[in-house]
């Protein structure tokens, strides 16, 4: 055995011994915008079927902002205090002795959604919708610390070669995977709409999958660029331009086969129905802030559309897709990714998200984050 490894394994076994483990946590604790930085401890005891992981990277979601603006939804949803983040990898510290497929020194990747397993949903093999879903960083404490703590059930073991910056935006690749990959897109015209960091993702999966147009619909100008980089052929800004009218002219007035929606903005989403070609198929990731109009008879019934909820991933198949993709050299995450950050700078990280002015933000536990 090398130093090194005499190293880790004394590392380890000094980790196991211990009764608590001191870390960073980023906490909302209060009921008003921010996240508070805290000193806190993890108990390294484990439930039975439960594992505990150093956190290696971690990344921040549309849904990290909505509970650092502490708006509407997470008013309802949040019981206070809470550790925040759900997107993240690490390195698996322990595990419960009941624990099989998952053993320390793995390096795991986080999904997100814990599913009960027993439901009518999880026992067909629909567990993404499952009815008892609890959501790690809302429903339990989650990965915006040094340590956490998550059902075995729900790591998903990397290649050891994989490279570190792309583990923890695996569990986000996977809802536009899912969005994606529903309906078939190669060698058809792909509308985007929304060019966030997951619009971005869809973008790249689209053009993985071989679209043979993608349109992206934005309004942001750094992510407008960004979404050309990426390779949409064709990127409407709905500030400048008529979106339905330009989206027929370019398709020669059938509109698209299939429309990948992840703004969430209703305008955006009616208009969409507007030119999603008769036939064509309508996946919706995006949430509304509010109820929408949609003229069922005309764009819906006589269009023969398809329309498509897109909750999370489905578990496993989304993810052994999105490890595909990436082995395979598919993607460009590097472009996709666009800001990292220590851990403690995680308000930053909130507030350049909602000022659009990125892609993906990573952040990163630093040493002392661990004591």
């Amino acid at each position: 055995m090398t130093k090194c490894k005499r190293y880790i394994k004394l590392i380890r076994g000094f980790v196991m011994d211990t009764e608590t483990l001191r870390m960073t946590a980023i906490v909302k604790d209060e009921p008003k915008e921010g996240f508070s930085i805290k000193k806190k401890t993890i108990s390294t005891g484990l439930q039975q079927g439960e594992v505990l992981i150093k956190v290696q990277t971690a990344s921040f979601c549309g849904t990290d902002y909505h509970l650092y603006a502490y708006d509407d939804w997470a008013r309802q949803k949040l019981d206070l205090p809470l550790i925040v983040g759900h997107e993240f990898s690490g390195e698996v510290l322990k595990v419960a002795d009941d624990v099989e497929g998952v053993r320390v020194g793995d390096i795991v990747s986080a999904e997100t959604h814990i599913i009960c397993g027993e439901c009518e949903f999880c026992l067909r093999g629909e567990g993404h919708i499952c009815e008892n879903t609890e959501i790690i960083g809302v429903d339990t404490d989650g990965s915006f610390a040094g340590y956490v703590k998550i059902p075995a059930m729900n790591c998903f073991v990397n290649d050891e070669n994989a490279d570190p910056r792309h583990l923890s935006v695996q569990e986000p690749l996977g809802n536009a995977v899912h969005t994606m990959a529903h309906f078939p897109v190669k060698d058809r015209t792909v509308a985007i709409v929304g060019c966030g960091p997951l619009g971005l993702m869809g973008i790249d999966v689209a053009k993985a999958y071989g679209a043979k147009k993608i349109i992206g619909i934005e309004i942001n100008p750094r992510r407008k660029a960004m979404a050309a980089d990426l390779g949409a052929d064709v990127v409407i800004d709905p500030k400048e331009e008529d979106v339905i009218e330009r989206v027929l002219s370019e398709t020669d007035g059938r509109g698209v086969d299939v429309v990948g929606e992840f703004s969430g903005n209703k305008s955006a989403i009616q208009q969409a129905f507007k030119y999603v070609k008769p036939g064509g198929g309508m996946s919706l990731l995006g949430i509304p802030a509010e109820n929408i109009e949609v003229n069922l008879a005309d764009d819906v019934v006589f269009k023969g559309i398809e329309i498509y909820g897109v909750v999370g991933r489905r578990i496993y198949d989304t993810w052994h897709e999105v490890r595909r993709l990436i082995d395979e050299g598919l993607l460009h995450l590097d472009k996709i990714i666009t800001h990292t950050l220590p851990l403690k700078e995680a308000n930053k990280a909130a507030e350049i998200m909602g000022s659009g002015d990125s892609g993906k933000i990573l952040l990163t536990p630093e040493e002392d984050d661990y004591a």
